[in-house]
């Protein structure tokens, strides 16, 4: 069973028909929507401050997602997907994301709607990423612009899949 664990009074609320591996953990002021899934070895660390998700987020193998105290929360929208060995940090990601494996996003960082970060790119603090860009490198910077077959092609794909994933679990 995964470990939920009150902290400073706050106790995560986890969204219908989620999925949470046995060693996913999920500890204080975290909220997340419906059809989410926390992979083996992630961590949703609303201790310092709060984590809030839409519906349909799915936190892969190894992703850390936090903030900082009395500073920066932690935002994602609907239909994310947070890919392995991630860390998502006291940003803002909005609906219709990919954060490819091993990327970091910083602190006050906005992530624009139907966005790509790719695969280990970093993005220092306070990164503004518009709506429909792919972003990469590091630090990270634009390479393109997301057309329908990346948004339907790679984002979507990928949050269906991991909703299609944690059924054979359940």
């Amino acid at each position: 069973m995964a470990l939920i664990k009150e902290v400073r009074g706050f106790i995560p609320i986890i969204g219908s028909d989620s999925y949470l591996a046995e060693n996913a953990t999920i500890v204080g002021e975290v909220i997340c929507g419906k059809q989410c899934s926390f992979w083996f070895n992630s961590v949703v660390r609303g201790d310092v401050n709060y984590i809030k998700m839409g519906d349909k987020v799915n936190v892969q193998d190894g992703a850390v997602i936090h903030g900082t105290y009395e500073k920066s929360p932690t935002n994602i929208g609907n239909n994310v997907s947070i890919g392995h060995q991630a860390m998502v940090h006291g940003c803002t990601i909005k609906d219709n994301v990919l954060v490819g494996m091993g990327a970091i996003i910083m602190d006050d960082c906005v992530i624009g709607e139907n966005s790509i970060i790719a695969a280990g790119a970093v993005l220092s603090a306070r990164t503004i990423v518009e709506p429909g860009s792919v972003y990469a490198g590091v630090p990270a910077k634009k390479i393109k612009d997301t057309d329908q077959k990346l948004v339907e092609g790679e984002i979507n794909r990928i949050a269906n899949n991991y909703v299609k994933y944690s059924s054979w679990y359940t």
